[in-house]
């Protein structure tokens, strides 16, 4: 809703940017929620956000080709919900799910994939949020109305965008 306040957590009010970028940092998709929202509970809501449109004719595309992303995101259900989608997932095992399998023995499975090479890219969505704080407004999260600091991150992409497209035709 367009009056709906920002989120409460117990250091206050609070925010928190969900967002997908492309290999060069680009922003496709951004989602404000309340600083208490987990952010694997939202990485489908973001991913379903993506529309990439394509040069000449057919419909936008909508799936990645991976999801490189940190142990915050090594969960089952994330993991099943990308293998649906047919999206290769670059996420570090945690080190309690390793222990876990260990203790299993045979029985506790063979560990997820995990391509450390395109791992290495991750940094360019870190890059993307450093960039993002460079906005003061941002950073302190001085907006009162989540509508309000919406507006800012889709500016502050929007920005990013025409930077990166300069005089292109």
């Amino acid at each position: 809703p367009a009056g709906h306040g920002i989120g409460r957590s117990r250091g206050g009010l609070t925010t928190k940017i969900h967002t997908v970028v492309d290999g060069h940092g680009r922003p496709l998709a951004n989602i404000i929620t309340g600083g208490q929202r987990n952010d694997g509970a939202m990485l489908t809501a973001v991913l379903a956000e993506v529309a990439v449109p394509r040069l000449g004719q057919g419909r936008p595309r909508t799936r990645p080709h991976a999801v490189i992303a940190d142990k915050a995101y090594a969960t089952g259900a994330i993991r099943t919900e990308l293998r649906r989608r047919r999206i290769r997932a670059v996420i570090p095992e945690k080190s309690d799910s390793i222990a876990a399998r260990a203790r299993r023995g045979s029985k506790g499975g063979r560990p997820p994939a995990f391509d450390s090479d395109l791992y290495k890219g991750r940094n360019v969505v870190e890059r993307s949020f450093a960039l993002l704080k460079q906005w003061r407004g941002l950073a302190t999260r001085y907006d009162k109305y989540a509508i309000n600091y919406r507006a800012a991150v889709t500016i502050s992409a929007v920005l990013t965008w025409l930077r990166a497209l300069g005089d292109t035709p």
